[in-house]
Formats: structure tokens, sequence, C-alpha cells
């Protein structure tokens, strides 16, 4: 049997995220997201994640600000 392409994801099928934070966080997917953690008991874990993200981002943030001599 010949393999069929199987066709790539695109972007139009998947939902748009919201612009807000507000919307963003009350979305079915996040909301599900914290309760796995909130059921799970993986706040700290989760809480480090979240901060070593920031903290990276910040960061990329400060060093696309500094200016060139």
């Amino acid at each position: 049997m010949a393999r069929k392409k199987s066709s790539a994801k695109t972007d139009a099928n998947a939902p748009a995220i919201p612009a807000s934070l507000k919307k963003f966080r009350q979305s079915p997917e996040i909301e599900g997201f914290y309760r796995f953690i909130y059921e799970n008991d993986l706040r700290t874990e989760a809480f480090e994640i979240i901060d070593n993200i920031g903290q990276k981002r910040a960061a990329a943030k400060a060093s696309k600000k500094k200016p060139k001599k």
C-alpha cells in the first residue's frame, strides 16, 4: 500500500489566540491547563517554569533595547 501524504495543519484550522490577557485566561484550553496544574499540585513547578520564561524574555527584550555603539 502506498502512503498518503498527510496534510499539514494550517493556522486557519487553529483557534485564534485572544489578544487581551483576560480573554486568553478564560479560553477553554487555558482553563483546562490551570485546572490540571491545580488538581495535580503542580503550582510550584508551574511558577518556576513561568518565572524562567519571563526572565529569558526580559533579558532578550533588554538586549534588543541596548543601543549599539
